[in-house]
């Protein structure tokens, strides 16, 4: 019998490897660390499946080709990082939620260029940025 079950794991990655590369070293080194491991409440891993894109470290958001990372340093102090059910980040109040799906207007900080690929890193936290749309 299997289960598909969300599981968190947090990942130590060099600062080497921020680039445009980040996401699929990340992916292989998920797969590498957790597929045919033995959970002890859960049982066997046998394969990962899908990578959640919000995290405590903060998240990442598309902007056309471009993805683009908002760290938790660059989002507003009102809103808490949650893990129970889907995860997100949820204002002080509990309407206002970040999470997969969520449109939110950012303004990019900092550029990356390789020769494939652009790299960004973003904010929400100041003014007119964030959610669009109202509550979530």
């Amino acid at each position: 019998m299997f289960y598909n079950l969300v599981l968190y794991k947090d990942l130590d990655v060099a600062p080497k490897w921020f680039g445009k590369n980040l996401r699929q070293h990340v992916e292989e080194k998920l797969i590498q660390e957790v597929e045919g491991t033995c959970n002890g409440r859960f049982g066997y891993v046998v394969a990962v499946s899908q990578i959640v894109s919000v995290s405590p470290m903060g998240f990442f958001a598309e902007a056309g080709p471009l993805q683009v990372f908002v760290s938790n340093h660059l989002i507003p102090e009102d809103f808490e990082f949650t893990a129970t059910g889907d995860p997100c980040y949820q204002s002080s109040d509990g309407f206002t939620k970040i999470q997969e799906g969520s449109e939110v207007r950012l303004r990019i900080v900092g550029t990356k260029m390789d020769q494939s690929d652009i790299f960004c890193i973003g904010t929400i936290k100041d003014d007119y940025l964030g959610v669009l749309g109202g509550p979530v």
